[in-house]
């Protein structure tokens, strides 16, 4: 450990956030950068564990104590050998992971825990601002021809582990570009796509192939994959939303999150004009969930410049300390402010939507809520609490129930779980020969740093159905669940 008691005599410290009244006005990144010398006294507080559960609570199994005393020492050469010999995208990860290895820390226990994610997030931009992240070009070429579909996180990883295994990989993307729900779906605020570009260009100079405005099962058939691939990764994620079936439903305003996000990130960017297909700009908005795509339709609502936003959560409000039925180290529902909380926060807590409510046009006007309270094992209804809140656009941001039934599955003649997920074995493999499954689409949703980690795991297995042997990592099983009591 690089500091014997760093733990003991150094506070926890984040690098600071650019001014809300600053970076409300444009679309970039909220995180100032860290001094580096802070930084390094913020990995001497990791205590070198014994047993550190932060592996633990890390899915993709992060050499967490070995970078950090590394950083700590200045080693920065070594620190992302270390970071990436587990990890593909770590930059992804250090800006949109919730860092349940965070929770996990024992430090934690009684202390603020280690600053893991934002050490992770420095070691990887001071590996590219060095140069050092390069390309990873096979040493061979195995002859075999892989088809991944879907270019989100699991994809992503998926095909730069089994293009350096030497394999042919082509990634099919529906969209124009290539990121899925990391470029649609992720406000610039979180993460330019500058960061996702950076990583793509390794990629395809390592030798991965993109084919992106590509609807696989129309433009390509499923027949046509099997014929033309020795194996295929199913990687489509969980992109059916959960919607919601009330009265006033088809009023003109109400959209999906993920309708909306994509609007945002193009404005961000300079894609669209000024004023994008669904704008908040000057508009009353209701926000429908608590939850991170919530914040995220929160944060560019503000930048559009809406004339209000509500956030409606039917859960009562969390609790600011650990709860004691979610002891360390499991992930505890605790109440967080982001920072699109930090720039508006009006959230209400246990409610529950009970109409739309539109004008003669059929556009939206106004919601209808009610308070709820938890009896029973359901939510039960206050009565006389009843009232209407304007609104001029609703998102519904509740989640999703797993992968779109396109045309696609059926084609292919993979078999669904109970829930709807595409079912696969303790190999990634689906019912069918050759086709193997990662990330939401076989797991349900889920967080970024699970789906790379079944992306890995699932390459692993793919290299060992074709070549018979494999010296991939295989970090996860599909049956692997985060830290619960």
């Amino acid at each position: 450990m690089g500091n014997p008691k760093g733990f003991m005599t150094i506070n926890r410290d984040m690098p600071k956030r650019r001014p809300v009244d600053v970076r409300i006005k444009d679309w970039k990144e909220v995180y100032q950068e860290q001094p580096l010398e802070d930084l390094k006294q913020q990995a001497g507080r990791c205590m070198d564990c014994g047993i550190p559960f932060c592996h633990q609570g890390c899915p993709l199994g992060n050499l967490i104590p070995e970078w950090n005393d590394l950083m700590y020492r200045g080693e920065k050469s070594s620190a992302i050998d270390r970071l990436h010999a587990t990890n593909n995208f770590p930059e992804f990860t250090g800006r949109l992971c919730p860092a349940p290895c965070e929770t996990a820390c024992v430090v934690g226990i009684n202390r603020d825990p280690v600053t893991i994610k934002q050490i992770e997030l420095r070691t990887i931009e001071e590996a590219f601002k060095e140069g050092r992240v390069v390309p990873q070009s096979p040493d061979r070429i195995t002859g075999k021809i892989v088809a991944v579909i879907g270019s989100g996180p699991a994809g992503l990883a998926a095909a730069q582990q089994l293009t350096r295994a030497g394999h042919t990989v082509v990634v099919y993307e529906r969209a124009d570009k290539v990121g899925g729900l990391l470029r649609y779906g992720i406000p610039e605020f979180k993460m330019e796509k500058a960061i996702l570009d950076r990583r793509i260009n390794q990629m395809e100079s390592e030798g991965t192939r993109f084919r992106t405005s590509v609807n696989v099962g129309v433009d390509i058939t499923g027949a046509e994959l099997r014929k033309k691939f020795d194996a295929i990764v199913l990687t489509v994620g969980a992109t059916k939303w959960r919607d919601i079936d009330i009265p006033g439903r088809e009023f003109k305003g109400i959209y999906q999150a993920m309708e909306y996000l994509p609007w945002g990130n193009k404005q961000g960017l300079g894609e669209s004009a000024s004023n994008p297909a669904i704008n908040a700009a000057g508009k009353h908005v209701i926000i429908l969930g608590g939850g991170d795509t919530g914040a995220d339709c929160l944060g560019t609502a503000v930048r559009q410049g809406a004339a209000s936003v509500t956030q409606l959560e039917i859960m009562p409000r969390p609790t600011q300390e650990r709860p004691s039925n979610q002891p360390w180290p499991t992930y505890p529902m605790v109440y967080r402010v982001s920072s699109a909380h930090e720039e508006l926060d009006n959230r209400i807590f246990s409610v529950s939507t009970e109409s739309f409510i539109g004008d003669q046009e059929g556009k939206l006007k106004a919601i209808k809520i009610v308070e709820t309270k938890f009896e029973n094992g359901k939510f039960e209804k206050v009565p006389g609490t009843e009232k209407e809140l304007p609104a001029d656009l609703v998102f519904l941001a509740m989640g999703f129930t797993g992968p779109e039934k396109s045309e696609l599955l059926p084609q292919l003649e993979v078999e669904l779980d109970e829930r709807g997920n595409i079912k696969r074995d303790g190999e990634f493999a689906t019912n069918q020969e050759g086709v193997f499954v990662a990330g939401d689409a076989g797991r349900g949703q889920s967080l970024i740093v699970w789906a790379i980690a079944e992306g890995r795991s699932a390459a692993s297995a793919v290299d060992k159905y074709l070549m018979g042997e494999s010296a991939l990592p295989a970090p996860i099983e599909p049956t692997s669940r985060p830290l619960t009591v």
